[in-house]
């Protein structure tokens, strides 16, 4: 491999093909691996866990939901590991998922990598939305239930409020305070969540915890929660969060995966299963739409999930910001006039389509489905296996090649499977809603 920098970019010659790799406008190697550990628990124990008792056990029972999310947990450390110790490969920091992949692969697999991406953290930041737009018009259902505040209202301010919030923070780095601010959140509705459900949950009659739907339905949404169990546990972009860790880079982010895989999955674990216990298959997708219990208590959590959501899209955006800052050459200080107008223009943008397609599709369980489908399966299962196979193959003894092609071939399958089955649930929920809706 031969490199050189030719006008502010760096171009890597890598056997017979070249990819041309941007410098960054972003903070990088700068963070410990506790603060890495930071940024990956909060995404798993995002405002999302409030729909997990309804999105992933509702559609497969106690016990499919228990064992496929003891396996998604042990599968998705096992893919991120594989990527992370893939950041250094050839000699040089990948800080990119792209970069990563067009190293190993080419300009094609970099091109590929790219969309598929940024498609997965788009309906990410979608589903950030929703739910934020849904934690509003819970508070204001809490104090009046006159249908004045639609949805799509709610999730309009929402998408205001996460414009405001992108403008002010830079890079990914400078969430050093707000990360604090997030886990405090996160064990407000969590906590809050757990409680008053185990309240309910005590008191209340016996729950039907039959799996709702027809023989064919019922298919097709064990397939769909098959692709939300994946969603919950990976971001999309460790190569990214990875490129902000000190060295030794491999190491710290080892130490951070093995950190949200075992302490951070504890409450999303907690809130999953005490939520199905406490209402069985009337779980809804948004579990604080089912717990009873004081109003201002509600109120606070739905009021956490909201502001955490603003926080946690800003992670999932940062790959798309450094893109849009490097693209337009930022440089100086993040908050001059000029970088400040460039990131309301920019950000702004991204974020206007964001908030109408979720306004458009308020279906937050459909989005998870989908996205775990198209992107998450094929950029952390298949990819990070297949990639490892490339890079390391040659000193692989010939059960473990067979093993990492028997990982691309299922969840190759898995994702085309997971496709269809999302796709269907969207057009179903199509006509029962409309779009726009108020659900």
């Amino acid at each position: 491999m031969e490199g050189q920098i030719e006008s502010g970019s760096k171009r890597h010659n890598y056997e017979n093909y070249d990819v041309e790799v941007p410098e960054t406008a972003h903070q990088i190697s700068s963070d410990s691996w506790f603060q890495a550990g930071f940024v990956l628990t909060t995404g798993v124990n995002s405002a999302y866990v409030l729909g997990y008792s309804g999105t992933l056990m509702v559609p497969l029972g106690w016990v499919p939901g228990v064992v496929g999310l003891i396996l998604a947990t042990l599968v998705s450390l096992y893919a991120n590991c594989l990527v992370a110790k893939l950041h250094e490969y050839g000699g040089k920091r990948h800080i990119r998922y792209r970069d990563l992949a067009g190293f190993v692969y080419g300009r094609k697999a970099y091109s590929l990598t790219w969309a598929l991406q940024y498609v997965n953290l788009f309906m990410i930041n979608t589903g950030y939305i929703i739910l934020a737009g849904n934690a509003l018009k819970a508070v204001y259902v809490l104090f009046r239930d006159d249908h004045v505040l639609k949805l799509p209202y709610c999730i309009i301010i929402a998408g205001v409020v996460c414009g405001i919030f992108a403008i002010g923070i830079p890079h990914l780095s400078a969430l050093r305070v707000w990360l604090g601010f997030s886990t405090f959140l996160c064990v407000i509705y969590i906590t809050v969540a757990i409680v008053l459900a185990l309240r309910d949950g005590i008191h209340s009659p016996s729950r039907d915890y039959s799996v709702p739907g027809t023989r064919i339905s019922k298919i097709f949404t064990t397939i769909g929660a098959a692709a939300s169990l994946v969603f919950a546990f990976n971001t999309g972009m460790l190569p990214e969060i990875q490129a902000t860790v000190r060295q030794p880079a491999v190491n710290n982010m080892l130490k951070a995966l093995y950190f949200q895989f075992s302490i951070g999955v504890v409450p999303m674990y907690a809130i999953t299963f005490v939520g199905y216990w406490a209402y069985g298959n009337s779980t809804s997708t948004y579990l604080l739409h089912n717990v009873s219990g004081p109003v201002w208590i509600r109120a606070t959590a739905n009021i956490a999930a909201f502001l955490h959501s603003v926080i946690a899209l800003h992670i999932f955006a940062s790959p798309t910001y450094e893109y849009l800052d490097t693209k337009m050459g930022i440089r100086g200080s993040p908050y001059s006039l000029q970088n400040l107008s460039v990131r309301v223009m920019l950000r702004g943008g991204y974020l206007v389509v964001n908030t109408f397609v979720s306004a458009l599709l308020p279906f937050l369980g459909d989005f998870e489905s989908l996205t775990g489908a198209i992107s998450t399966f094929p950029l952390t299962f298949v990819l990070a296996n297949h990639m490892y196979l490339v890079a390391k193959g040659s000193k692989m003894a010939s059960v473990r090649k067979l093993w990492h092609w028997l990982n691309v071939c299922f969840f190759s399958l898995m994702s085309v499977a997971a496709a269809v089955a999302a796709l269907r649930l969207i057009v179903v929920d199509s006509k029962t809603y409309h779009v726009f809706a108020d659900v």
